[in-house]
């Protein structure tokens, strides 16, 4: 059965893809990109995202979104603006499912403190981190190291990185190099993701009492689909009057998407993914969307993100983190056996940078408690 047989000319397809590193015979019953969506699910990594913070930390309350449940929920938004597009589904949820998977815990905290660690080393950057993950880290398989997951999955992931980085990376960073695009799938991915993030933490902003409508009613793209809501449901309030807004902002960025896209792909006409890849980004919002999806970003970033209570939980995560990483460079004895390389005094500048790039990858590993915990059993004396 040809699974991709109506999918659009310029959509990515299993039997035209560049491939894994490792070969591997087809699968019977689903395509290549159904497989990968299936390993990433199946992955440690992808379980660990349950506890990894998107805005507020996990233990903050049971209700805030998560990781893991902001990549469900980009994946649910990208498969429908994909199906509209005739693109491949199984791939962009794929790419959606996976594009956190190297996320920190204590989320862009985290990631800024283990960063600025890593400075000396080369960096840390969470995308990088998820290509990591999937190529290398993750370890289900006797024939090879991490997922083996298809050129495109991979590409997908790598959202952007720099010239310097790209030149390591082999096939998946030689797009940045030759200024080429990914899949649309890929560009759909990224633009997915935004949709669902900005959005959700205005819900969860809510929930928590950091926002309040009041604060929201002065963003004007919020302000108009809030009256909206109450012409057509009047005296609606609450928890009903939030949701019902939220899902109308979210429909007219995906309704706007959906509508600048097609007629970004019209123009261009591409006739595959070759095409596709020695054109413009094609997976746009409208000048006017992009206005209003500007203005939200600058709100929350005000008024959400730099909040006061926000800044104390950031606050005590990039000193965990820190704290952390000098310890265990400090000591590496003090790492699991996995992740420590033999360093001994007098070592070289590129086993130094090796052990550090292991300790790294032993921290991005951990969930929010997790980290919390390990802290604590490097820094205190508990009695019993």
């Amino acid at each position: 059965m040809d699974f991709e047989a109506n999918l659009a000319p310029y959509a990515a397809r299993s039997a035209v893809s560049r491939g894994r590193h490792f070969a591997e015979p087809a699968p019977a019953s689903r395509t290549e990109f159904q497989r990968d969506r299936d390993r990433i699910i199946h992955s440690t990594a992808f379980r660990r995202l349950e506890y990894k913070t998107q805005v507020f930390v996990n233990h903050e309350g049971d209700l805030f979104r998560t990781r893991l449940t902001h990549s469900i929920e980009v994946a649910q938004i990208a498969r429908s603006i994909a199906r509209n597009l005739r693109l491949n589904e199984d791939l962009v949820e794929a790419i959606s499912l996976a594009h956190d998977l190297g996320h920190t815990p204590f989320g862009h905290a985290g990631q800024d403190a283990l960063n600025a660690c890593m400075k000396e080393y080369g960096g840390f950057e969470h995308n990088l981190q998820s290509l990591r993950v999937v190529d290398k880290l993750e370890e289900h398989y006797g024939a090879f190291d991490g997922l083996n997951l298809m050129f495109e999955t991979r590409e997908g992931i790598l959202k952007h990185c720099s010239l310097a980085v790209a030149q390591t990376l082999g096939d998946v960073g030689q797009r940045f190099i030759d200024g080429k695009q990914p899949t649309l799938e890929a560009q759909l991915a990224n633009l997915a993701d935004e949709i669902a993030y900005n959005n959700h933490d205005i819900d969860d902003g809510l929930r928590s009492g950091l926002l309040t409508t009041a604060q929201l009613n002065e963003v004007d793209f919020y302000a108009r689909h809030r009256r909206d809501v109450e012409q057509a449901y009047p005296g609606i309030a609450g928890r009903r009057a939030i949701h019902e807004t939220i899902r109308r902002m979210i429909n007219a960025l995906i309704v706007d998407l959906i509508t600048t896209s097609r007629a970004r792909i019209d123009a261009a006409h591409p006739a595959s993914v070759e095409d596709v890849r020695d054109a413009q980004p094609m997976i746009a919002f409208s000048d006017e969307m992009n206005r209003d999806a500007a203005q939200l970003k600058v709100f929350l970033r005000h008024n959400l993100y730099r909040h006061y209570q926000v800044n104390r939980m950031t606050s005590k995560a990039r000193r965990i983190i820190r704290e952390m990483f000098d310890a265990f460079m400090g000591e590496p004895r003090l790492l699991p056996p996995d992740y420590q390389t033999g360093l001994r005094d007098g070592a070289s500048a590129d086993q130094v940078a090796h052990q550090a790039r292991k300790v790294a990858d032993y921290i991005a590993g951990m969930t929010d408690r997790y980290a919390m915990r390990e802290h604590r059993r490097l820094f205190t004396i508990e009695e019993a």
